[in-house]
């Protein structure tokens, strides 16, 4: 349990770091008055010092919990999302000293930021790995993906730095709409932290019992004022709300519980935002993108998707169909995180399609970039959390 506890140090370390990194970054982008200093400001030089610190305490954060655990720490949300935001932080590093362009750690490590503050409202415990997952592919199958998702991620930062850069905000149009529906997103997930937050402060617990997929009865724990309730439940804690609706076996009823709270904390926490700025959000995020070069923006985000597209390949598609051969004597099965893992390659199969022979670049490229990400999002939060398969024990 020591060492567990150390891991845990190490993660608020690196949240912390990123957290001043982020800082650091905004000063050079907003002190550099030319390209020279933009590309080798002081400030940018300390926050990349800093960046490397807490990625430093990342990787021993995931170190000391593999040890604790005896096994990689990748088999549930919390330990999941936690080594995919390392991983974006290592991309990250490894293209900031190839095209020294501050504006991109600008907008990644607070996506690192948002990610380990996502991970931390679930269960950080450590417990034994179910016999499906007690298999050295799950490891092999899960880190090759988180790599390829990461890299994929930082193609999405660099698309979301080109459109920032190259909309005009001032005028309602198509592009506006659509970059304040991804900055609105993004803040959906800030409602997530906020709300559970909220409610673990309160020590909120509604339990029940139900009827679960294998037509057992199981017991739950809701951390929320439960809305939707599990198949056939029944209160433990009259004293609590009652759910509002049964939903169907399929359906995780606490999860979905979750996202409506989340939805409706970060629809709110957004209505808040546009009543004080009195203008669109995104635009809160603009000039710190002006002094971004668009054409290495483009470039990134290109050789992003070339590189993290073979590697997510093989993570998400074929390390996992030898994992579910094992676990379930079947390389597919239709199980809704192998239909979204496949959705999200055959849209990234597409954006290289478009790129190379249709020569969709520019916004074009940014905005599949960003949409590719929103993909892997949803695939990582809602298959994961709501509805009900194999992959349900994350």
């Amino acid at each position: 349990m020591q060492l567990a506890s150390v891991s845990g140090n190490l993660l608020f370390f690196a949240f912390i770091a990123y957290l001043i990194a982020t800082l650091f970054f905004g000063g050079a982008v907003k002190g550099s008055k030319s390209k020279e200093v933009y590309a080798n400001n002081r400030w940018g030089k300390i926050a990349i010092g800093v960046t490397i610190l807490g990625f430093i305490a990342h990787l021993g954060y995931f170190i000391t919990r593999w040890i604790a655990s005896a096994h990689a720490p990748v088999s549930n949300m919390f330990e999941f999302i936690t080594a995919f935001a390392m991983m974006v932080v290592c991309a990250f590093i490894l293209l900031f000293f190839i095209y020294r362009t501050p504006s991109l750690g600008l907008f990644a490590l607070p996506l690192a930021v948002v990610l380990v503050g996502y991970a931390s409202m679930f269960p950080r415990e450590l417990t034994p790995l179910i016999p499906a997952l007690q298999t050295y592919w799950l490891t092999i199958h899960v880190i090759t993906a988180a790599i390829g998702e990461a890299i994929l991620a930082i193609s999405a930062v660099a698309g979301l730095v080109f459109l920032l850069k190259n909309t005009d905000l001032t005028k309602r149009s198509k592009q506006r709409f659509w970059l304040e529906a991804v900055i609105f997103t993004l803040i959906l997930v800030i409602g997530f932290i906020l709300s559970s937050s909220t409610f673990a402060i309160m020590g909120y617990e509604a339990k029940f019992t139900y009827i679960n997929k294998n037509e057992q009865q199981a017991q739950i724990v809701y951390n929320y004022p439960p809305l939707f309730g599990m198949n056939e439940y029944e209160s433990l804690t009259p004293d609590k709300m009652s759910p509002l609706a049964e939903m169907p076996a399929i359906v995780n009823a606490k999860t979905l519980t979750t996202f409506v709270w989340s939805v409706g904390t970060g629809t709110l926490l957004y209505l808040l935002l546009r009543l004080v700025l009195r203008r669109p959000v995104a635009t809160l995020f603009q000039p710190f993108a002006k002094k971004a070069n668009s054409q290495v923006m483009d470039e990134i985000g290109y050789r992003s998707v070339l590189i993290g597209f073979p590697v997510f390949t093989l993570g998400a598609l074929i390390f996992a169909m030898i994992w579910a051969h094992e676990a379930w004597s079947r390389f597919w099965g239709w199980d809704p995180k192998e239909v979204w893992a496949l959705i999200t390659w055959l849209f990234y199969a597409a954006y290289l399609h478009l790129r190379l022979s249709r020569g969709w670049e520019g916004k074009k490229s940014a905005w599949l970039a960003v949409i590719g990400f929103i993909i892997i999002m949803f695939n990582l939060i809602a298959v994961n959390l709501i509805i009900a398969g194999l992959h349900s024990y994350a």
